[in-house]
Order: C-alpha cells, then sequence, then structure tokens
C-alpha cells in the first residue's frame, strides 16, 4: 500500500473519521478494458490530463484488475469498487448509466483475499496533483 494511503487509513481507523474518495474509478480507467473506448474516455478534458501523463504505469495496474475481474467471473468495476472498500467507509461513484450503478452494487459482495489486495497495490505510484488540486496545495 502507498505511504500516502497507508497514512489516512491509519489516521481515519484512529479518529474514527471516514475517508470517502472521489473517481473511485479513475474517470472510467478502472472500469474499462484496455483500449476499450468511451465518450467519456475521449472527452473529458480534465481526465485527460490528469490520467494520460501517468496511462503507461496506470496500465500495468488496470491489466491486474482486469485478470482478477476475469478470474472471479466479475466485472472491473467490481474488483476496484470492492478494493477500495477494503480502504474506505463509501466511495462516490459518478455514475452516468444505470448500470453503473449496477456494478457498484454488486461490488460489495466481491470479496479479495489479502493476496489480491496486494497484487493490486504493488505496482501503485501516487500521483501528482493536477488543476485545482495542484493549486490548493
Amino acid at each position: 500500500m502507498p505511504e500516502t494511503l497507508k497514512f489516512a487509513t491509519i489516521y481515519h481507523a484512529r479518529a474514527s473519521s471516514a475517508m470517502t474518495p472521489y473517481s473511485a474509478l479513475a474517470s472510467g480507467r478502472l472500469a474499462k478494458h484496455p483500449g476499450e473506448e468511451s465518450k467519456r474516455l475521449s472527452e473529458d478534458i480534465y481526465a485527460k490530463g490528469k490520467y494520460d501523463i501517468t496511462h503507461d504505469e496506470d496500465l500495468a495496474i488496470i491489466h491486474r484488475v482486469e485478470e482478477l475481474a476475469e478470474k472471479k467471473g466479475v466485472s472491473m468495476t467490481e474488483i476496484s469498487l470492492a478494493w477500495l472498500l477494503t480502504k474506505v467507509t463509501s466511495p462516490i461513484i459518478g455514475a452516468t448509466k444505470p448500470h453503473n450503478i449496477d456494478g457498484a452494487v454488486k461490488a460489495v459482495a466481491v470479496k479479495l483475499t489479502d493476496e489480491e489486495i496486494i497484487y493490486l497495490e504493488e505496482l501503485y505510484k501516487p500521483h501528482r496533483l493536477v488543476g485545482v488540486m495542484a493549486e490548493n496545495k
């Protein structure tokens, strides 16, 4: 687990507070197979600026999400959110279609082993802040 996430997890546990991340699926990148297109992936200028610079690093993680989804017979959305639910109380889901809600609900039933969680986390490198978030340091 990245140090910043580890610190946040420990802090929130000790403070009995919740952590609620936004963009839980990285603007759809953790829900789609590599090469799969969508209107949002092609037109969301903010997300392009945020995620395109780390595309190669993120692709390795996306492949792991895809692999675990196939192994467990669930969607990539379910794997991504199941992982996130091991870290936080309630991710904010930016659903744009009804099936987005279905995947989010199903994620609650997906249980990841400790080994699967490590497998998803071990390649991750924190992204640098961009846009408004970078300006508000």
